[in-house]
């Protein structure tokens, strides 16, 4: 057996696990998982319009380094604590093993779930705009004169559903080879689209424009306010990178490929998401035009105004592919949470979730519960429009509060991380953390403030409600019945196995 897979098996047998799925994943393939999961042509693509209208350029270009850098504080501080423990569960792992013994089950099923939600709802979010895409697609074709219908759009979603469910249920080597194509073109991607759109535009915007100009379209009559919603842009596109973790029962080497993973997709994503931001902002023909395009979706006006009919179309078909790629790779993660949160009793029907498919060695079941609940959550835009917004309102917040228990809970028990694994932050390790939980802190009281004023039911912020309601739902039902049964991660693996492995790691892990 590979020596590397054979630590690699023996590092994860002393986290109290044996190998079920086939490692077929490498550093760079694991960091593309993280970079198209991040998918900054996704992210900026969605919400660009808002961006547009919620401080304008100077906070997209400006706000969008601001949150690079403290989300790069919260992937580094991440990537140490994967680091020690590469496993599929991730972030609730970590929450109990660094947790005091009479804690770690209620950590770990709060960070669970609040990651399990949050993935979720992001991951349908990415879904949803890949079919807002290919609707503003349609429109550009028809010269304007289509505009898709809710159950188009919905529709369309199911079908990308299903599309990336099949795609991932053909087994780890071609979800490897997807993913070595997928990383070239996250980053091919944005820079095509810039070259296109600055050298086919008839005029270019100032530097004064794309730099200090301040646009406020969201009847906010506080500037700071609109300043300190407007990083929504940034920060919505810059969550999934703890993907890289989930995938590390299947990449080799993974304690070092699991974090550089993490560190590496944040900070290609800084570089390229600005360049994309400034290069869109300065082939800006018409800023009305574009906030109140025809086609649905800001990015597809940009580039209808700055090139012609066709070069938009093949632009929005390439973006269409990497956003695919985006979708895939969110689908890779979540059905690995589920998998892994199954394998420690935590969700209805665990024994169904956690099944691993004789000859594919994936979590099938998992893969497609969790196209499943992508499926489900859009069709609430059949009849509202908003509403589809509102689910998926907890998305960044549900995330980064799951991202921020695990860091939290290693800067209140530093005694039960004394072994750290080859990525460490030494001395900067506690500074970083801290730096990590206080911008969490902060973006979970700025991301459940209204964005529109006055509020109405259909442009009011729900994240408040949803972070309430899972609150509320996963710490009752822990009071009212897991505490009973729910012990926080659960070896399956015999105890001497255990003795023996965690001995044998210790030997090599910090190499």
């Amino acid at each position: 057996m590979d020596q590397v897979i054979a630590k690699d098996e023996a590092l994860l047998a002393s986290l109290g696990y044996k190998q079920e799925l086939k490692r077929e994943l490498t550093t760079f393939t694991n960091y593309g998982v993280a970079l198209s999961t991040i998918c900054i042509c996704s992210g900026l693509t969605s919400l660009f319009g808002f961006g547009l209208i919620t401080g304008g350029p100077v906070v997209m270009t400006w706000g969008w380094l601001v949150v690079a850098f403290f989300t790069m504080m919260v992937g580094l501080a991440l990537a140490e604590i994967c680091s020690a423990f590469p496993t599929s569960g991730g972030l609730y792992y970590w929450a109990a093993r660094l947790s005091k013994p009479e804690h770690k089950a209620f950590a770990s099923w709060m960070t669970g779930w609040f990651n399990l939600l949050g993935q979720v709802a992001v991951s349908a979010g990415v879904v949803f705009g890949l079919a807002l895409m290919i609707g503003a697609t349609a429109s550009i074709a028809s010269d304007l004169s289509y505009t898709p219908t809710p159950g188009a759009i919905v529709g369309i979603h199911i079908l990308i559903a299903i599309s990336i469910g099949i795609a991932n249920s053909l087994g780890p080597r071609f979800m490897a080879n997807l993913m070595f194509v997928s990383t070239i073109w996250q980053v091919f991607t944005p820079f095509l689209i810039i070259v296109v759109v600055l050298s086919m535009a008839p005029t270019k915007q100032t530097a004064s424009f794309v730099f200090t100009d301040f646009e406020n379209g969201t009847g906010i009559d506080s500037q700071v306010w609109v300043v300190l919603v407007g990083l929504l842009t940034a920060q919505f596109t810059f969550t999934g990178y703890d993907a890289s973790a989930h995938m590390t029962e299947e990449t080799k080497n993974a304690h070092v490929a699991g974090p550089v993973g993490i560190v590496l997709s944040i900070g290609m994503s800084a570089v390229t998401g600005f360049l994309f931001i400034i290069g869109l902002l300065f082939g800006m023909q018409d800023y009305q035009a574009t906030i109140t395009t025809a086609t649905g979706l800001p990015l597809a006006q940009i580039l209808l105004d700055a090139t012609n009919k066709n070069v938009a179309i093949f632009l929005m078909i390439v973006n269409i592919i990497c956003c695919w790629f985006a979708c895939y790779s969110c689908l890779l993660a979540n059905s690995r949470v589920i998998y892994a949160f199954s394998r420690d009793g935590a969700l209805p029907f665990s024994n169904l979730w956690h099944q691993i498919h004789p000859k594919l060695k994936i979590p099938f079941n998992a893969n497609w519960f969790a196209c499943f609940l992508y499926s489900i959550l859009a069709l609430p835009y059949l009849g509202n429009s908003a509403a589809f917004t509102a689910i998926t309102s907890i998305a960044t917040i549900g995330l980064y509060i799951s991202y921020g228990i695990p860091i939290a809970c290693k800067l209140m028990n530093p005694h039960l991380f004394q072994t750290p694994g080859p990525f460490h932050l030494g001395r900067f390790s506690n500074i970083i953390g801290v730096i990590s939980v206080l911008w969490i802190l902060i973006i979970s009281v700025l991301f459940v403030l209204p964005t529109t004023l006055p509020v109405t039911a259909v442009n009011m912020n729900y994240a408040c409600v949803l972070v309430g309601a899972v609150l509320f739902g996963a710490g009752l039902t822990y009071a009212v019945s897991a505490h009973k049964w729910f012990k926080g991660p659960v070896t399956n693996i015999d105890q001497e196995v255990l003795e023996a492995t965690k001995v044998e790691a210790e030997t090599w892990k910090g190499a």
